[in-house]
């Protein structure tokens, strides 16, 4: 395991490693690593969850609408397949929008592919990303309650 390059995200539901994946995304890597020695993922919520599709994160105010103080991402689009497990960024209609939000897909979303920048996979505790509460919003969103850069523990 390369610990500067796996992130341990503790949900209410449980923790989860995910593998990041700076030779797809460098700049989306970066960003990650460093929101997360930040805290700034702390406590936010994951705001859009569609069952059979993904769980969306990332954006302090929970709406879905808001990001970091940090400008918004060039894109770094590849190949890399869309299918369950993979973490992406969300963005806007402009594709160099993405800033702090992410997204992990439950299940294949390989219409995705080529359009928005992977930058990770979970490689342990998939389940706990199964258990956060569905809905857009859902009622009582499931929350981050903290990122870290496996090497800095």
């Amino acid at each position: 395991m390369d610990a500067e390059n796996t992130l341990i995200m503790t949900l209410e539901s449980g923790p989860v490693t995910i593998k990041l994946r700076p030779d797809l995304a460098p700049g989306h890597v970066e960003r990650i690593k460093e929101l997360a020695r930040e805290g700034f993922y702390d406590g936010v919520v994951f705001h859009r969850v569609i069952p059979g599709f993904m769980a969306q994160g990332g954006d302090p105010t929970g709406t879905g609408s808001g990001g970091s103080d940090k400008p918004d991402l060039k894109a770094e689009f590849s190949r890399e397949p869309h299918v369950r497990g993979v973490c992406s960024m969300a963005r806007t209609a402009n594709p160099n929008s993405a800033n702090s939000q992410f997204f992990i897909c439950f299940d294949d979303a390989t219409f995705l592919d080529g359009q928005y920048t992977v930058w990770g996979e979970v490689t342990e505790g998939m389940e706990s990303i199964d258990a956060l509460p569905k809905g857009e919003p859902p009622r009582a969103p499931g929350k981050i309650l903290s990122v870290k850069v496996a090497a800095d523990d």
